[in-house]
């Protein structure tokens, strides 16, 4: 029963509940969350880490006018249901849906979409300097969880923050968790401050007791801060500028109301660490952190997938993330030299497998991806093999890495870009899209794409002996069973393969797009029309060869490429004809459009922008019928 939550449209209803009746309104939410997202699918967990901190924020703050910003967005469920979202969270993460992340467009009580970690610090900095030039008086406090606290942004704002000493709050919302167990010197010192209350206690002790001597109180303060010094870790925000509170239990919805108001009311800069549990309230989710960040729905009895119940009961079938995953374990067992690299996705980029199996020369970095690839180019340097795993939103901010400190320093890495097109359920934030178009310019690199797992492992051979940055992108799909049919071929770099030949039209081809053109060609094949399939294999260097045959024997050339337009793979080809002043080439590219493409299914979606089988022999005949006419 839903006695208080089904009143609550807005912040300001939540305040119309009496502050004793809160817990009762935080256990509501608890269940509906749970209901609500094993039928959708979502990052439980982090949402029900900060489900008490979520009420206590918009009991005390006057949202939107006070602002709120989340990092990262997957735990603010329960923000979204007090801002009036409640009746809509059976769309989360749907087409036309509600966002998995907070989204202003959606909700003038969110500042910014939030999808990839580190951001909040830099983002309230922003606000409130912003609320002060324009004689403002909102409040502006950023939710950081712990594992975003790992981020270089993180720190970099902390440090302009401290240096400013702007009106606001940064909560550090740490559960010891991000999306695997954290990792690192700052995971280790924030774990210290939980385990050494006695400055806290001390404290506590001395203020009740010189309430009786108000003469003696300002002595006291100023012996205190010195004593700071000897018990408190959390001195480093001290130091960096910041009113240091904490740490405070964050499941104590009472207290966090009082704290709030309490820090708040300082117009200070301050920090207040908070202890939560990630997934709280949910056995399962508390017990495994991967279960509570799942992104599909689940059974609510006992956390289980249930996807992955299906493939249980339907046999199994090899995503490309398992094939790349089984080919670094396979190199790894026979060269000593291959290490693997990640930035907070072990097990989302499938090397918890290499982990297992070779702790020594496996690296969590955290949520650090520039750092993850400085850090690879260094392995390099010093005679290893790095192989560095990253999801292609997430290599967005590792760009200067692989220019600078890879790329320009003659290092050979391997980097496996996971994710690499469309995503489904998380969006735009999310979206593989732009990869080839930020990384096509860097001098040297090699971007592949494998079929199947036959080129996953070929093609991790070829990098591991490559001078330079070898790129492997791949989606977030199962492999096809229809590449069991082709012969394997042994290829080198930049080779291409054609796999059936034809007389019309030229279908070249890359990665995921090969099994949609190997369909199409059935379908133009019924309508009189022969067709070449190429699998390009290589968008970076291309099989130059390969688009000259193609020229010649063919009357015109497609390309087909799961991702945006711009700078990929078919603007390569473009580049390439032009080179080699054959302009007047008929061409035409299947490609996303240039735009961030928010939740749906991939296939849905590739069915949208005409990158479905049947979509693209349409327009195949159609692009046909007008030049001949």
């Amino acid at each position: 029963m839903t006695q208080w939550i089904d009143k609550i449209k807005c912040p300001n209803d939540l305040k119309q509940v009496p502050l004793e009746k809160l817990p009762e309104v935080a256990e509501e939410y608890r269940q509906f969350l749970i209901q609500s997202v094993a039928k959708t699918g979502g990052h439980l967990g982090a949402s029900l880490g900060v489900l008490e901190l979520s009420i206590a924020l918009h009991y005390v703050l006057n949202s939107p006018e006070d602002k709120i910003c989340w990092d990262v967005g997957h735990q603010a469920y329960v923000h979204k249901m007090i801002t009036g979202r409640k009746d809509r969270m059976h769309t989360l993460r749907q087409p036309g849906g509600l966002s998995g992340f907070p989204a202003p467009w959606e909700s003038e009580h969110d500042p910014f979409i939030v999808g990839h970690a580190g951001t909040a610090i830099a983002q309230a900095l922003g606000l409130a300097a912003a609320r002060d030039i324009n004689q403002g008086h909102e409040k502006v406090v950023a939710v950081v969880g712990d594992g975003a606290m790992t981020a270089g942004l993180s720190f970099e704002a902390l440090n302009s923050a401290g240096h400013l000493k702007k009106n606001m709050l940064i909560i550090l919302n740490d559960n010891e968790m991000s999306i695997a167990k954290n990792v690192g010197g700052m995971s280790r010192y924030l774990n210290r401050v939980i385990t050494n209350p006695l400055y806290n206690r001390i404290r506590g002790e001395v203020d009740k007791q010189l309430k009786k001597f108000p003469r003696l109180q300002k002595f006291s303060n100023a012996s205190l801060e010195g004593m700071k010094h000897l018990f408190v870790p959390g001195i480093l925000f001290e130091e960096l500028g910041f009113r240091y509170f904490g740490p405070v239990d964050g499941h104590d919805l009472l207290g966090m109301v009082k704290t709030l108001q309490d820090v708040l009311a300082l117009n200070s800069c301050s920090f207040l660490h908070v202890i939560t549990r990630k997934g709280k309230g949910c056995e399962y989710t508390e017990r495994d952190a991967e279960k509570g960040h799942g992104v599909m729905p689940f059974d609510i009895e006992t956390g289980e997938k249930i996807e992955q119940v299906f493939a249980a009961k339907h046999g199994t079938n090899v995503s490309y993330t398992q094939a790349f995953a089984d080919a670094v374990s396979k190199l790894g067992r026979r060269n000593p030299k291959v290490v693997a690299i990640t930035a907070a996705m072990p097990t989302g980029t499938g090397l918890a497998q290499f982990q297992k199996e070779f702790p020594d020369r496996f690296f969590d970095v955290g949520i650090a991806e520039q750092n993850a690839i400085s850090f690879s180019g260094a392995l390099a340097r010093g005679g290893l093999k790095p192989v560095v795993a990253i999801y292609s939103s997430f290599l967005q901010r590792a760009h200067d890495s692989i220019m600078h400190d890879v790329a320009l320093q003659r290092q050979s890495i391997v980097i496996g870009i996971d994710r690499a097109g469309l995503v489904g359920a998380d969006g735009a934030t999310h979206q593989g899209i732009f990869d080839m178009a930020f990384l096509g310019a860097v001098p040297g690199i090699v971007l592949a794409s494998p079929i199947d797992e036959y080129e996953m492992d070929k093609m991790l051979e070829l990098a591991l002996n490559h001078p330079t940055v070898f790129a492997i992108r791949y989606p977030r799909a199962i492999i096809s069973k229809m590449f069991e049919a082709f012969s394997r071929k042994s290829f080198e770099v930049g080779e291409g393969e054609v796999l059936f030949d034809g007389e019309d039209v030229t279908l070249l081809a890359l990665g995921s797009m090969v099994e949609a053109a190997c369909k199409a060609r059935a379908l133009l094949e019924k309508e009189g029309v022969s067709a070449r399939v190429v699998n390009m294999r290589f968008a970076r260097p291309l099989d130059e060869q390969l688009i000259l045959d193609s020229v010649r024997k063919t009357k015109f050339i497609f390309t087909l490429e799961e991702h945006v337009g711009t700078g990929g793979f078919g603007s390569k080809v473009m580049e390439f004809l032009e080179e080699k002043n054959m302009r007047q080439v008929p061409l035409k590219r299947f490609a996303l459009p240039d735009e961030f493409i928010e939740a749906g299914s991939r296939d849905a979606q590739l069915e949208e922008f005409g990158l479905s089988p049947e979509k693209i022999a349409v327009a195949v005949l159609k692009e046909l019928s007008r030049v001949t006419k």
